[in-house]
C-alpha cells in the first residue's frame, strides 16, 4: 500500500471535538471513511501516494504549503491531523494563485530519483508521472476550494 495522504472536510464543531477528544476523532474518520460515497456535504480527496511529487513541486516553486508540518496532530501516532477552516482558506487561495504550469516547471524525474522523492519511480515513465502529479494537483486544488467555500476545515490522514 505505502505511505499516503487523503484529506476529508470537516466542521469547526468536528475539528474541535477532535481536539478535545482524540479517540473519538479516530473513529469518526475512520466512519467517515467507511461510508458510501458521496456524501453531498462532506468533499475528500487524495493525494494519496502523489504528495511526496508535489511537495517537492511545492517547495521548489516556493508555495508554502507542507503536507506534513502544516495542520494540529490529532493522535499521537502522527496519523490523524486538523486543519482549520482559516488554514483552508489561506491555502485554498494560494493554490488558485498557483498555476500547473509554474509547478511543472520544476518537474525533474532525474533530480527527484536521485533525492529519493517518494515513491520513486519518477524515471520510469517521466511523462506518465506528471500527468499524474497534475491530476493529483487538481484534485487538490478543487479540495481546498470547495472546502473553503463551505467554511470547513479538513481532517487529514497521513497512514503508512
Amino acid at each position: 500500500m505505502g505511505v499516503t495522504i487523503s484529506f476529508i472536510s470537516a466542521t469547526t464543531e468536528e475539528l474541535d471535538r477532535a481536539a478535545k477528544d482524540p479517540s473519538w476523532a479516530g473513529q469518526f474518520v475512520s466512519d467517515l471513511y467507511g461510508v458510501d460515497y458521496p456524501w453531498p456535504d462532506r468533499h475528500d480527496c487524495g493525494p494519496d501516494k502523489a504528495f511526496g511529487g508535489l511537495q517537492f513541486l511545492f517547495d521548489e516553486a516556493e508555495v508554502s504549503l507542507e503536507f506534513v508540518m502544516d495542520g494540529f496532530q490529532i493522535l499521537d501516532s502522527g496519523t490523524l491531523f486538523g486543519w482549520t477552516a482559516e488554514q483552508i482558506d489561506g491555502v485554498a487561495r494560494e493554490l488558485l494563485a498557483t498555476p500547473w504550469e509554474r509547478l511543472a516547471a520544476h518537474y525533474d524525474p532525474e533530480r527527484m530519483a536521485t533525492e529519493d522523492v517518494y515513491p520513486n519511480m519518477w524515471t520510469f515513465d517521466p511523462d506518465g508521472e506528471l500527468d499524474w502529479l497534475k491530476d493529483a494537483y487538481d484534485e487538490l486544488v478543487t479540495f481546498f476550494r470547495t472546502a473553503a467555500e463551505h467554511g470547513h476545515g479538513a481532517f487529514m490522514n497521513f497512514s503508512f
